[in-house]
């Protein structure tokens, strides 16, 4: 991580001189550690030796996991936003056999069967340009349309970018009410056609670049992680580093 990203991120995270019972003086080194094991996609137990004990760096980012840091972390860069137009997208991450082991295998851990195997599906809002506002993590087979509307809550904008899957009368009620358009195609089903802007729908592909960036973090592209909770946060630290960029 960079001087400048540092400079942005350091305040935000737990451990600073200012909090009481202060342990996070070697925060920057914890949070390197993290960053490595996300890009590499290698095996905790490869962490080099200069980013600490492997187990103690695990069970400290386990425990931010579960405290919310990651993601307090995300919300709080995500405030300098561009609301002009909201973007909706998923995509899909394969499993890797090991995410499966374990105690309790896959039961509530947001895995599940979809075209591509053992899969889970991360769900996005994005801003006008292009960067992650909320994430939602899911089972691989769970349709994108259940899930917009939790990530519309509480949202405003002009317009609402979608592609085909989220056609559909409700989310179009829902986009009208937080007083957006909604910009997105007609399914072929539909009786009658549904126009939208064709040059502001051109701007969706931002969102989809958004995951492409993601996706060059190996944790991301590919879920190694048994419980859900490790591989959101793993999602989050990815989608932190997009506004830190």
């Amino acid at each position: 991580m960079s001087e400048p990203q540092w400079a942005k991120i350091a305040p935000l995270l737990p451990g600073k001189a200012s909090d009481p019972a202060r342990t996070g003086s070697d925060n920057r080194l914890f949070v390197n550690g993290c960053l490595w094991v996300l890009r590499s996609g290698a095996h905790w137990r490869d962490l080099p030796e200069r980013y600490g004990r492997w187990k103690t760096v695990h069970k400290r980012f386990s425990r931010w996991c579960h405290a919310g840091v990651w993601e307090r972390v995300f919300a709080m860069l995500t405030a300098d936003r561009d609301n002009q137009y909201l973007m909706l997208d998923s995509t899909i991450v394969r499993a890797h056999q090991q995410a499966a082991t374990g105690k309790g295998g896959p039961k509530n851990q947001a895995l599940g069967r979809s075209r591509g195997g053992l899969t889970t599906k991360i769900h996005m809002l994005a801003d006008s340009l292009g960067r992650p506002l909320r994430i939602i993590v899911t089972a691989g087979q769970t349709g994108d349309i259940t899930v917009a509307p939790a990530l519309l809550e509480g949202q405003t904008a002009e317009a609402v970018l979608a592609d085909k899957a989220y056609d559909s009368n409700a989310l179009r009620a829902v986009i009208a009410g937080i007083g957006a358009t909604a910009v997105i195609p007609s399914n072929r089903t539909r009786k009658v056609i549904i126009p939208h802007d064709a040059g502001i729908y051109k701007l969706r592909n931002r969102i989809e670049r958004c995951f492409s960036r993601l996706k060059h973090f190996r944790r991301f592209a590919t879920r190694y992680d048994r419980r859900a909770i490790h591989f959101t946060g793993f999602t989050y630290l990815a989608a932190a580093l997009i506004w830190l960029s």
